[in-house]
């Protein structure tokens, strides 16, 4: 998908191409999430996780329980 934003016919066509026929109705709808959620990931892919350790190195048996926040 490109960076332009979905349009209804465009998510009424993609639903129907992947068998979930969509009512005229909620065409714009599903475009508009369609596009909240491509902003979002785009949002997420542009964040470093370099330092990060992957999940699986994560173990909650050893936290120490602190109830300061």
């Amino acid at each position: 998908m490109s960076s332009a934003d979905l349009t209804p016919p465009e998510a009424a066509r993609w639903a129907a191409r992947a068998g979930l026929p969509l009512a005229a109705a909620r065409h714009a709808a599903v475009a508009a999430t369609a596009n909240h959620i491509h902003s979002v990931v785009a949002v997420l892919r542009e964040l470093d996780f370099g330092d990060i350790p992957p999940a699986l190195a994560y173990r909650a048996d050893q936290e120490t329980n602190d109830a300061a926040v």
